[in-house]
């Protein structure tokens, strides 16, 4: 025995979705439908059209849109190497786009009183990545004007607070 955590999961690094960023970058609140349509696999193109329809106040359809943007993400989880468990590190950049489709879906879920599903998602974002949380939440206040619609933020938009 080396000391090693023998059952310690590899991480699961899905791969980098840089035409979706694109189009998204490109892309008016109004045209975001079309994008998803584009690229309905993408969990981060359906996180985005879930947190625009957020901010507009439609929760139901947030709803809606972040649970498909969730069941991507479960299969490109799949695809990927993921076995329901296991590191998905916001890190990562290309993970992204499935932590923040379980974020809206959860906030989403707290917001018309399904708790046992916002417990339950609170319980899969800590198990794949503990900082995905606070960092999501970080990101529609930051001053250097970082929107929850832009897909990619920049780097220096996170904020990292207590240890490492």
């Amino acid at each position: 025995m080396t000391g090693d955590n023998l059952i310690e999961q590899p991480e699961t690094l899905l791969p980098a979705e840089p035409e979706v960023i694109e189009a998204l970058r490109q892309t008016t609140g109004d045209e975001l439908a079309s994008v998803v349509a584009q690229h309905p696999t993408s969990s981060l193109a359906w996180a985005v059209l879930a947190d625009a329809t957020h901010l507009e106040g439609r929760t139901l359809e947030s709803y809606a849109y972040a649970r498909v943007g969730y069941h991507r993400g479960l299969d490109a989880l799949r695809k990927a190497g993921w076995h329901g468990h296991g590191p998905v590190r916001w890190t990562h950049e290309p993970n992204r786009g499935v932590l923040r489709a379980l974020y809206a879906l959860r906030r989403a879920a707290g917001e018309i009183g399904e708790r046992d599903e916002f417990d339950r998602l609170t319980t899969f974002l800590n198990d794949a990545d503990p900082t995905a949380i606070s960092r999501i939440d970080q990101q529609t206040i930051t001053p250097d004007g970082y929107r929850a619609a832009d897909p990619a933020p920049p780097t220096e938009a996170f904020f990292i607070r207590g240890e490492n």
